[in-house]
């Protein structure tokens, strides 16, 4: 008898330790697509946690309790996504899967509640993303490139630049309309102004030639 009382006096002590080691998340979804009681969260197609409730709020949308693992807690940030998948490991089931749209940012609180995002808008949001950080890397190249004109090589720096603009030239061809025109619209202005200042310190040292093969690759990048 006094060995049942110490266990049922020991187990909300053992519930509550498990439950501190784990990073526990609200997520609203307007679906829930079949997802259950147990399901796997995983990221980067590691198992990081699982569904622990899920129920229809009276505001109208799906709230899905999870719990992420200790390790893998600091992987938890604002720029997290979540949406519903088919598991992978199990064509059966359904997962919550996490991806980083960006690197860095505060990690989610305990307890917090985030809004839950459709497979649809995390592929645009890869997509964009992966652009968005290519154009701002382009950005301060041309920049630095501008200000150490007199000490860096003749053509590598000129070929980097130039494999970054094909390669954002590729991105735009995926993606859709609305990402073409924002980028034509927000950033691509920005690469003209700092082109612009490039060539005029190139004329300055009489290597303006040099800007064509970038010039090319803008015009390709302006008619996509």
């Amino acid at each position: 008898m006094r060995k049942k009382i110490l266990i049922l006096l020991i187990l909300p002590f053992v519930f509550l330790a498990c439950k501190e080691n784990s990073l526990n998340l609200k997520i609203c979804f307007n679906q829930v697509q079949g997802l259950k009681h147990g399901n796997r969260v995983i990221f980067e197609q590691n198992h990081i946690g699982s569904v622990k409730r899920l129920f229809y709020s009276d505001e109208g949308f799906f709230i899905v309790d999870i719990a992420i693992k200790k390790d893998f807690a600091d992987t938890a940030t604002e720029y997290s996504k979540f949406s519903i998948i088919t598991d992978p490991q199990n064509q059966e089931n359904k997962a919550v899967e996490m991806i980083q749209i960006q690197s860095g940012g505060k990690l989610l609180h305990n307890n917090a509640t985030v809004e839950g995002s459709s497979e649809t808008s995390i592929l645009f949001q890869k997509i964009f993303g992966g652009i968005e950080n290519g154009l701002k890397d382009l950005e301060k190249q041309f920049e630095q490139f501008s200000k150490d004109l007199k000490s860096i090589p003749e053509t590598e720096e000129f070929k980097n630049i130039e494999d970054e603009l094909k390669r954002l030239a590729e991105e735009m061809k995926r993606s859709g309309q609305s990402v073409r025109q924002k980028i034509k619209e927000e950033f691509l202005p920005k690469l003209k102004k700092e082109m612009e200042k490039l060539r005029k310190r190139l004329h300055e040292f009489g290597r303006e030639d040099e800007m064509k093969p970038l010039e090319i690759e803008m015009e390709k990048i302006q008619k996509i």
